[in-house]
């Protein structure tokens, strides 16, 4: 309660741009605000460090101590960067250094919360017995949330990502950070386990003890100077000390470049989650999410720390390609793409492309998608998950291909061609009544007209179209040997699309495809297929 109300005086206070008598209820909070002056924004400001609890001194109704709880609000200013996340995870960093220092840290998201009190134990137990193993650098729990739906629509659990594929690297080098749920030592933030970066100041050492309490004047000042927006001006801070800058997916690249310096993570998986958070319910939020991951990977993918070339030399090859499968992960757009609307256009034209039936060829693609789709499901289900689940997983592999990574993949391109793109958009967790209503009945969520729905509705346009012609041309007695592999194709994209096409036609909610997304789609698809159409008659 004490944290929300502070939070709710800084947010009233950047929205009307002053500090009021009804913001001040005691002398700490003069002294917290008293930096703040007329005119400063939420992109210009000082920064405010106001100590909410002091342990030994504030305890609970059973007498009991409470821990240090410090409300920090980093400096910001128009004329410096703000590195996102990763610029407030290192002002976070220096300020702990400064107040208490403590030796492990624990970052964790806004909305997620601790659900199982053995949690600091287990982490003990590695730290511990690290004697052994002192390149440990931090040990990673598996994101796990509350409130998923019986089939996750919109596969938010991510099985493949936070559990299965860290089972595996963690028999190599240990898993990559994801953002959350993740204890580090303080000392890998300043430089390899053989080499060690000193800091500006002596202070910020991992290897400092804190003796003043931490409302003591010296303490504040020098962590107010420490959380200033210039303190990183002309200094390691981000590059080769604490969280890395460099990446929109700033937990990623952080892990992969710490591990590039030669420490080793742990995942640790207890039955129990760790951690739970929440998870966006609508479909725009959740391709907005993976467009900014796409980007930010993309980032990491084509810059000198490419984990093909400078990661594969640094970890060796198979660490190297375990993170580049991350970065890469937005090119599986381009053959999602293709195999979304190539060959339903080609069975809109009555031209083959895939080997017939009678063809010896033939059985190696029907091996190749039957094999690939068994192994994953298999996947899915000894990672205590349900088929139900797994077909979510795979629909929402599809729909992301399409849509996010498709326009991350074309955003990161025109970015790097100096061209002015969107800026960072943080998800959206904020939870309505009837959408939550909607979520919880696994209706999928359009309601807004996004950009990323027009590939989607075409694919799904395009697909039953090709189908249809399909269906036609073999009740007439057409080429049914080679064109049965397209319309193989076009019924799996149709299954696959149905809650496309109960939002494009059957709902009349506020969940249901915009009409004018639809018509929008529908005139591309046409124009589509027409430039196809005469592209094949050239």
């Amino acid at each position: 309660m004490m944290y929300e109300s502070m939070k709710i005086r800084v947010e009233t206070v950047v929205g009307t741009g002053k500090v009021g008598d009804q913001h001040v209820s005691s002398e700490e909070d003069r002294e917290a605000f008293n930096k703040w002056t007329q005119g400063f924004t939420r992109q210009d400001h000082p920064s405010v460090i106001q100590v909410l609890l002091e342990m030994k001194k504030d305890k609970d109704n059973t007498g009991q101590s409470m821990p240090n709880l410090i409300y920090v609000s980093r400096q910001k200013s128009k004329a410096s960067p703000h590195y996102f996340k990763a610029g407030a995870l290192n002002a976070l960093l220096r300020v702990s250094a400064i107040m208490t220092n403590s030796p492990v840290i624990l970052t964790l998201d806004c909305d997620m919360y601790s659900n199982d009190t053995q949690t600091p134990h287990r982490v003990l137990c590695y730290l511990i017995g690290s004697a052994s193993r002192p390149n440990l650098g931090y040990i990673q729990f598996p994101q796990r949330f509350h409130g998923l739906n019986e089939a996750d629509i919109y596969a938010c659990d991510l099985k493949r990502e936070f559990k299965v594929q860290p089972v595996g690297m963690d028999g190599l080098s240990g898993p990559s950070y994801v953002g959350t749920g993740c204890f580090f030592r303080r000392r890998v933030f300043f430089g390899a386990p053989s080499s060690f970066l000193p800091p500006e100041l002596p202070e910020l050492s991992p290897d400092h003890v804190v003796e003043k309490p931490i409302k003591a004047q010296p303490i504040l000042a020098l962590a107010h100077l420490v959380a200033g927006c210039n303190f990183e001006n002309q200094t390691n801070w981000g590059s080769k000390m604490g969280f890395r800058y460099g990446s929109l997916v700033e937990d990623y690249y952080t892990g992969y470049r710490l591990q590039c310096e030669g420490w080793n993570s742990v995942f640790c998986h207890p039955d129990r989650p760790a951690f739970l958070g929440d998870i966006p319910i609508t479909l725009n939020d959740v391709l907005s999410q993976t467009k900014r991951w796409s980007v930010g990977l993309l980032e990491v993918a084509f810059s000198k720390y490419c984990p093909v070339t400078f990661g594969a030399r640094a970890m060796g090859p198979l660490m190297g390609l375990c993170f580049a499968y991350y970065a890469f992960w937005p090119i599986f757009s381009i053959p999602i793409t293709t195999y979304a609307f190539l060959p339903q256009l080609a069975l809109l034209s009555n031209f083959s492309i895939f080997p017939k039936v009678t063809d010896p060829w033939f059985v190696l693609y029907i091996f190749l998608f039957l094999g690939a789709y068994a192994q994953d499901c298999l996947d899915f289900i000894l990672a205590d998950s349900t088929i139900q689940r797994w077909w979510s997983d795979q629909r929402m592999w599809l729909i992301r291909g399409l849509s996010s990574q498709l326009f991350g993949l074309t955003e990161f391109v025109t970015k790097s061609l100096g061209v002015a793109t969107h800026g960072f958009n943080v998800t959206s967790k904020v939870v309505d009544d009837e959408q939550s209503k909607r979520y919880d009945q696994g209706i999928f969520e359009f309601g807004v007209p996004s950009p990323m729905f027009v590939p989607l509705a075409m694919a799904a346009t395009i697909n039953l179209i090709a189908f249809l012609r399909g269906l036609l041309e073999v009740c007439s007695g057409g080429n049914v040997d080679g064109s049965l592999v397209q319309m193989f194709i076009s019924g799996f994209g149709i299954v696959n699309c149905f809650p496309i096409y109960e939002a494009m036609v059957l709902r009349t909610d506020k969940g249901r495809m915009p009409i004018k997304t639809t018509i929008i789609s529908i005139f591309l698809s046409w124009a589509l297929y027409t430039t196809t159409s005469l592209i094949l008659k050239i």
